[in-house]
């Protein structure tokens, strides 16, 4: 995960919603790279507390230090999230559940990781085939997962998060409702207007090269795109 000075969030961006959530909510984000570092801007923009972490310690550390957020080891961004985003490469995640696996069992984790057969080798043709969300939660089992974020590059969410109604919509699909309801809640305070989008399974149809992928859509305009009820 190479860190590099190009992330730059407008004031606009970083605006926190004016629905602001009751409560703050502890966010470690393992993968302090371009997703990473642009969802845990907006979060700490809305007022969440955000720890980040990488597997090169100074990565994680700039990252903080440009936004006001804490940096841990990847062990401590788990045990200090009540929520844990995972912004890695696909072929990345055997290695994290080897290394925090049973620590993310219980833990809401949000993925917006896309298997990409180029880099990520044979495992990504499988995910892709499946789905990239029922085979994340295969490779973490016990994590109630949460699949958002996934479609859209960060200068898209970046430029887009925020903007005066209507906003762009974002997708949330989870198989475990607490969870689902903690993902949409984390979608609106990142500066989107968030759509249940169904289950794990059904998140397929918005997993990167869907027809959606990329597209600036309001919720409206997405619902119909994904055939779900209004």
């Amino acid at each position: 995960m190479k860190r590099r000075s190009f992330l730059i969030l407008t004031a606009a961006t970083l605006v926190a919603p004016a629905f602001a959530q009751t409560k703050p909510v502890r966010i470690g984000v393992i993968g302090s790279g371009r997703i990473g570092m642009t969802l845990g801007a907006l979060w700490v923009a809305a007022g969440h507390q955000v720890m980040f972490s990488d597997r090169d310690a100074e990565i994680a550390k700039r990252a903080a230090a440009e936004i006001g957020a804490r940096a841990g080891s990847v062990e401590e961004a788990v045990a200090f999230g009540d929520v844990v985003l995972i912004a890695v490469p696909y072929g990345a995640l055997p290695a994290i559940q080897k290394q925090v696996g049973d620590k993310l069992k219980g833990k809401i984790v949000v993925d917006p990781n896309n298997p990409v057969p180029a880099r990520d080798g044979e495992m990504a043709v499988g995910a892709r085939e499946k789905g990239a969300a029922v085979s994340t939660a295969a490779l973490l089992p016990g994590a109630r997962l949460v699949r958002s974020f996934n479609s859209w590059g960060y200068a898209t969410m970046a430029r887009e998060a925020n903007r005066p109604a209507p906003r762009m919509a974002m997708p949330v699909a989870a198989d475990d409702p607490a969870a689902k309801k903690a993902g949409l809640q984390l979608v609106q305070d990142a500066g989107f207007d968030a759509v249940d989008a169904g289950s794990l399974a059904a998140s397929k149809l918005y997993d990167l090269g869907s027809s959606v992928s990329g597209r600036v859509l309001t919720a409206p305009e997405l619902r119909q795109a994904l055939n779900l009820r209004p």
